[in-house]
């Protein structure tokens, strides 16, 4: 598949997203109008990860092949190491249907989730129900965001910051865990899935130490660029990456808003990152099994 833009300015073609999200998980907007966005963003590739589902990968790479645009297979998954959450990315999924049977069940465990948080809200006096939630999350993966649209749809939020703030954010009153893997199950799925293993917006929490181990249970890769990464985090996190021999990647996390903070392709990530990820892919591929 082509790596090359519709957009005739060579200069946004060195430019790649690998991080992003659509209405398949808690995104705002269709598979398909991701790609549309980048294309008019002059990306020459994005990688949809969604959360816990692969279910719009399909749907992404027809419209990137119609429009130029290159789309890379991809997840988001939560895991737990050693009580921490890691966000972990899987990127260039060469067999995204082997990872969507296993992601079922973390589907599943999301709808539960959303369950008992709207039990928690009626027991609060927020008589929210499951069926607006599951409006707002239409046919995608179920999280808090759905909940909190549904919240200020019926005017028990004023906006998704106060539902957050109020009911939904960690340790608020509705707050509810959500069933994690373990990292090096997490790892062991986007393998199987021939995909690479990314520590996903790592920031100040990344040492040494911790990407050392990481590394030995399967890590890939480390996303130095991210909205949440000030300039110098950026600058220690890719000095890590390369004394580890761990490949970087970067991406906006866009969810289809219009904000600034994630505004679709601001990380200026480089082709020649996708590059490294690429050959790296290859060479994995022509180990014997």
């Amino acid at each position: 598949m082509s790596d090359g833009s519709a957009n005739p300015d060579a200069a946004a073609e060195r430019y790649v997203d690998l991080h992003m999200h659509s209405t398949a998980s808690d995104g705002a907007v269709p598979p398909a109008d991701v790609v549309a966005a980048a294309q008019r963003a002059g990306l020459s590739a994005i990688a949809l990860t969604d959360h816990d589902t692969v279910d719009g990968v399909a749907a992404a790479q027809a419209a990137g092949a119609a429009l130029g645009v290159r789309v890379i297979a991809g997840v988001e998954l939560s895991s737990v190491d050693e009580g921490v959450e890691i966000h972990v990315l899987g990127l260039h999924l060469a067999q995204p249907e082997h990872l969507a049977s296993a992601l079922d069940e973390l589907k599943e465990s999301r709808r539960n989730r959303a369950k008992l948080i709207v039990e928690r809200l009626n027991s609060l006096g927020v008589p929210v129900t499951l069926d607006a939630v599951y409006a707002a999350a239409g046919e995608g993966a179920v999280g808090r965001p759905h909940i909190a649209k549904a919240l200020v749809a019926g005017g028990w939020a004023r906006d998704f910051r106060d539902a957050f703030d109020r009911w939904l954010g960690n340790g608020k009153p509705a707050c509810v865990e959500k069933r994690t893997v373990t990292f090096a199950e997490a790892a062991r799925l986007i393998h199987d899935a021939g995909g690479l293993v990314v520590y996903a917006h790592p920031g100040a929490d990344a040492s040494r130490t911790e990407l050392e181990e990481l590394a030995s249970l399967g890590l890939d890769a480390v996303e130095v660029r991210h909205p949440s990464h000030t300039v110098d985090e950026i600058a220690r996190l890719e000095r890590l990456a390369n004394d580890l021999g761990l490949l970087p990647s970067g991406g906006s996390d866009w969810h289809g808003s219009p904000d600034s903070y994630r505004a679709l392709g601001s990380m200026k990530v480089s082709a020649e990152w996708l590059a490294r990820q690429d050959e790296r892919v290859r060479q994995r591929a022509e180990q014997p099994a």
